[in-house]
């Protein structure tokens, strides 16, 4: 179908949701594990350790054994309650990242405890609009010490709808930022994926939601799920993608394919570029990226550098391009924001 489907489904036996932009599968969203480490955006009580030197910041200890990393320790001291939040998929064998800059999302607000103030999204440009949203959302926070951001899926809601969600919001991020007394503990756990899927797809409003059992097959996601479970993702003219995580990095090769034309080359890179965050955003995988491309003419590396910050820049997330090698590599990294869907995958059929 045209246009933008959720679907709302178990994959794996697991709670799972499904964006789908006239018909190609545009995200993916799987419950991890039972016994998974708190996810991105989970919010814990946890006890400072002491900086450690050369690293910049401090360990944290958490609640079940496990250990966090603190980049902002001004002003923390060691053996005192912190609250964090957890940023990101932790390397293996390695800690959890953590912030202590809380945000609690909903569908049409984000709560900010310790940055008090209202915002709006940038996306919100007219004047009379933002006056509007101002006003309501100064209404539903008032003598609170929270800071709250409307996003821009609040301009086209109703406002009792809005100002319902921001009272939610404010009443958790309230009970949440008042809970610093006492050991380690998982305060606020990660969203599920339905949650998820509700906060951060309802801009633009999706034009249908199918949330009974079966979803996935009736709309062709799980065989789009399926070919995840391939390193080759095709690009036109026959060219590919080929996606292979590593232990140390995610190393992406581009094929031209039978194309034999003297434009294959920067066709296919070009096309690359332009599907690369979509197929680590589905296949859930960050960190370190090294894209060897098809053999490409240096005159030719800013056309295709220029397609990759474009691309990146409308994923939203937070990557950081670094450019190109000595040898023709480009490199990059992109925050671990979910557990690696075949790991997932892999999990649940053990």
């Amino acid at each position: 179908m045209r246009g933008r489907l959720v679907a709302l489904d178990r994959l794996a036996a697991r709670e799972a949701a499904a964006l789908v932009v006239d018909g190609r599968l545009a995200d993916l969203l799987v419950a991890p594990p039972a016994d998974a480490p708190p996810g991105p955006g989970a919010i814990l009580r946890g006890r400072m350790g002491r900086p450690v030197k050369g690293l910049g910041g401090a360990f944290v200890d958490l609640p079940g054994g496990l250990t966090g990393f603190l980049k902002e320790t001004a002003g923390l001291a060691p053996g005192r309650p912190v609250l964090v939040q957890v940023t990101g998929w932790p390397e293996p064998g390695k800690a959890l990242p953590l912030t202590t800059r809380l945000l609690l999302r909903s569908r049409h607000a984000i709560a900010t405890p310790g940055a008090p103030g209202l915002n709006l999204a940038r996306t919100i440009r007219d004047a009379g609009e933002r006056e509007r949203l101002l006003a309501l959302a100064g209404r539903a926070m008032a003598g609170s010490a929270l800071g709250l951001i409307l996003r821009s899926a609040a301009a086209f809601a109703p406002e009792d709808e809005v100002a319902a969600d921001i009272a939610r919001v404010r009443r958790l991020a309230e009970a949440v930022a008042a809970d610093l007394a006492g050991p380690p503990e998982l305060l606020l756990a990660a969203p599920d994926p339905g949650l998820a899927a509700w906060c951060d797809w309802a801009d633009p409003a999706p034009d249908a939601v199918d949330d009974a059992p079966g979803a996935f097959a009736r709309h062709g996601v799980l065989e789009m799920i399926d070919a995840l479970r391939h390193p080759a993702a095709p690009l036109p003219g026959g060219a590919s993608l080929v996606v292979e995580p590593t232990r140390a990095l995610v190393a992406v090769d581009v094929n031209t394919g039978p194309d034999t034309s003297p434009a294959a080359a920067l066709k296919a890179n070009i096309a690359a570029a332009r599907e690369l965050p979509r197929q680590l955003r589905l296949r859930g995988l960050g960190g370190k990226v090294v894209l060897d491309p098809a053999p490409l003419a240096r005159k030719d590396r800013a056309q295709v550098e220029g397609q990759l910050r474009a691309a990146f820049r409308a994923e939203g997330g937070d990557a950081s391009l670094a450019g190109w090698t000595p040898l023709g590599s480009y490199e990059l990294t992109r925050r671990r924001d979910r557990m690696p869907l075949a790991v997932l995958l892999r999990e649940a059929e053990a």
